[in-house]
């Protein structure tokens, strides 16, 4: 990889798990110098496994930084980080509030030995407020954002969406919030401290089924299954193929007269019931079922290359495994297989953001716990063992 545009900026990453973790990634793989900084034994994903083999996550996220070990609670590693701290340009912790300043670690104790450095912090709830200290993970914020109850079938219990959303959102804002503090300062402006909350970083994906709520009131359904979150568009559902499902979206009235006649009913584009959109969504179980009975006959292949080649968005249900080797993310090195030193071929994403001129790759694998011990300077300028 060639260096990137945040080359020379230095993070000590204090981070675990996902959230903080993938912030720091996104940088690292922009070219910084991302030294993560992890306890003795290592961060919890890490340990995950309880031998220390949490494999492809952990090496997901932590491709392309240092690793050094530091206990926070004995005073002699925080006069270390401290020293770091002295050089750096950017801390990032998604500790609990309030835990760094336990530590002896405040905001104060560190702009007091580098008044340039960027604090940076992401939580579940934020540094402040009624919620500030509640425990949070990404399964207890998709329950208390409002994720779950609108997640699943109309009828059915609520379910937590499979990916792990609230992590990654609070993720990439918390790296857009560090470099934009970066910006400012490159600018003259202040070292100024940033924090992400997962509550509020998921929030705005709920627009759809907000405009519902606000639309019904209380009437709102909650739950959609795999219709439009605002019960606003149609169609707009995963049908039945004849070898498993496609997720069809009829955006505008253009998508829908190109659909019908792709599936051979041109008659159904001046039907009143389909005229136009609010036609549809006013008959849309009946258009769910017509539409059904007509994918059902064919392979889901053949109706995407079919619909998509008709202007239609369109795509099959695919298994992870199918992803994972998928042909389009391997040519635009979204994807590279690689050989990783400790855990062998495994398949890993490169940053998502593409920056002209620099191809996407790894800087290096994911580095075993305190590979890079010597970072560390120990009072008199020694390194550390």
């Amino acid at each position: 990889m060639s260096a990137g545009p945040l080359a020379g900026v230095t993070v000590l990453d204090l981070t675990q798990i996902y959230n903080g973790p993938y912030a720091t990634f996104l940088m690292a793989m922009a070219g910084a110098e991302v030294i993560k900084i992890e306890p003795p034994g290592g961060e919890q994903l890490r340990r995950r496994h309880g031998d220390g083999g949490a494999t492809l996550p952990f090496a997901m996220l932590n491709s392309g930084k240092r690793c050094v070990v530091l206990d926070l609670k004995a005073e002699e590693d925080r006069a270390a980080l401290l020293r770091m701290a002295a050089g750096a340009d950017v801390l990032v912790e998604n500790y609990r509030p309030g835990v760094m300043d336990r530590l002896g670690l405040s905001r104060d104790v560190l702009r007091g030995v580098n008044p340039r450095l960027i604090c940076a912090s992401g939580s579940g709830y934020g540094g402040s407020g009624p919620y500030r200290d509640y425990p949070a993970m990404d399964l207890v914020v998709q329950a208390m954002s409002g994720v779950m109850s609108i997640t699943g079938e109309a009828g059915g219990p609520p379910l937590k969406a499979g990916p792990a959303l609230c992590d990654f959102f609070a993720g990439i804002h918390l790296y857009g919030a560090i470099v934009t503090a970066l910006f400012e300062r490159e600018r003259g402006g202040p070292a100024r401290a940033v924090e992400v909350a997962m509550l509020e970083a998921v929030y705005p994906s709920l627009t759809s089924n907000l405009a519902l709520l606000a639309d019904k009131g209380s009437a709102f359904p909650g739950r959609t299954g795999n219709r439009h979150g605002g019960l606003s568009v149609c169609p707009y559902n995963v049908y039945p193929a004849a070898d498993g499902h496609v997720a069809i979206i009829c955006n505008h009235d253009g998508h829908w007269r190109a659909a019908a006649r792709y599936f051979g009913h041109a008659e159904l584009i001046d039907d009143p019931r389909f005229l136009r959109m609010t036609d549809r969504v006013a008959n849309m179980d009946l258009l769910d079922g017509m539409v059904a009975s007509w994918t059902a006959a064919l392979p889901k292949e053949e109706i995407f290359q079919g619909l998509a080649a008709a202007g239609v968005p369109c795509a099959p249900v695919r298994e992870l495994a199918e992803v994972v080797a998928d042909r389009h993310l391997h040519e635009r090195r979204a994807l590279l297989d690689i050989e990783h030193p400790q855990f062998g071929a495994m398949t890993v994403p490169t940053s998502a953001l593409c920056f002209e001129g620099i191809e996407r790759g790894l800087r290096w694998p994911s580095r075993p716990l305190g590979a890079d011990q010597a970072l560390v300077q120990r009072p008199g300028g020694e390194e550390s063992p």
